[in-house]
């Protein structure tokens, strides 16, 4: 082991592109990483949740980062974020309490890890059959364009990325990017609209991001994203408190609407439809393809689902 006053302690690894534990996924990126270091259980490297967020989060969005790693890593998926400040590590440390697995990637070496001061926290995630991973050698140097770069192996490891709480520009609304760049889902918790801290989050979910509203939404694409891993349970509990698709495909069917539009007309179809049940409702269905968002903001039906739209407004 390197002799060295920040060293991680555990079994050390080192993974080329054709080794069997290298991440699969990896090759999608336009510059894959030539070498991993890692320290832990090669064999852990799967692909996970990624939960990042701001390093200076409101409470709000610390709170949130370490519930859905929790709910995550109970349920089996292994949780993936970079150890920095705030949600990050509270990432992290959710998943560790439900009793699960989670990896950090840094932007340095793993013998300079940043921030030092999370050391204890890097080695608490080996302890607990986690990995602490990078691209870069032993002892390279934590600079600005290495965690821009190690972004990208959060989004690409993660087989969706969700974002907590977020600012425009920054490090994690770029990690957005790279999760879109190579096709992964991007689910984002909404935040209130003063806050410059949920601007990012609220943005990205203007722009089609699952938005997370509670726990229920939240194990709903888990078990899309996971069906090894979630019980049949997860969905029933998922759906049990949605509206009729019909409901919302059949105001639809008469043209796109505004998010408020369609909320409006909805609640107006019945008394026991509120905001909640129409937000459920709109994620469940565009995680299946049957509406989209349109780049004008409006809300419609996929142009490929026209058949199946009249049966289920039938």
């Amino acid at each position: 082991m390197p002799n060295h006053p920040s060293a991680i302690r555990g079994p050390r690894f080192v993974l080329a592109p054709n080794d069997t534990h290298y991440p699969s996924s990896f090759h999608n990126l336009g510059h894959p990483p030539q070498s991993l270091y890692g320290i832990g259980n090669p064999e852990l490297l799967i692909e996970g949740l990624s939960i990042i967020g701001a390093r200076k989060p409101s409470s709000y969005g610390l709170s949130l980062a370490q519930h859905f790693a929790y709910r995550a890593a109970s349920k089996g998926v292994v949780v993936i974020s970079g150890g920095a400040y705030g949600c990050d590590s509270a990432a992290h440390r959710g998943a560790m309490d439900a009793g699960g697995r989670t990896i950090v990637i840094l932007g340095g070496g793993c013998d300079r890890p940043y921030p030092a001061s999370h050391v204890r926290l890097f080695q608490e995630v080996v302890n607990c059959g986690g990995i602490v991973l990078s691209e870069y050698e032993w002892s390279h140097p934590p600079v600005p364009y290495t965690f821009r770069s190690r972004n990208r192996l959060i989004a690409c490891l993660g087989r969706a990325t969700l974002i907590t709480e977020a600012g425009v520009p920054s490090g994690t609304f770029s990690t957005a990017d790279e999760a879109l760049a190579v096709n992964r889902d991007v689910l984002a918790v909404p935040g209130p609209i003063s806050s410059h801290r949920s601007a990012g989050a609220n943005r990205l979910i203007q722009q089609g991001a699952y938005p997370v509203i509670d726990d229920e939404s939240f194990d709903y694409v888990l078990e899309k994203l996971f069906v090894t891993h979630i019980s049949d349970k997860v969905s029933n509990n998922a759906s049990a408190d949605t509206m009729p698709d019909n409901i919302l495909v059949g105001i639809l069917r008469e043209g796109p609407l505004s998010l408020e539009s369609l909320v409006r007309a909805c609640v107006q179809q019945s008394s026991d439809i509120d905001v909640s049940k129409v937000l459920i409702q709109l994620s469940l269905l565009e995680t299946d393809g049957h509406v989209k968002r349109f780049p004008d903001g409006l809300i419609g039906l996929s142009d490929s689902r026209g058949a199946l739209s009249a049966t289920m407004t039938s």
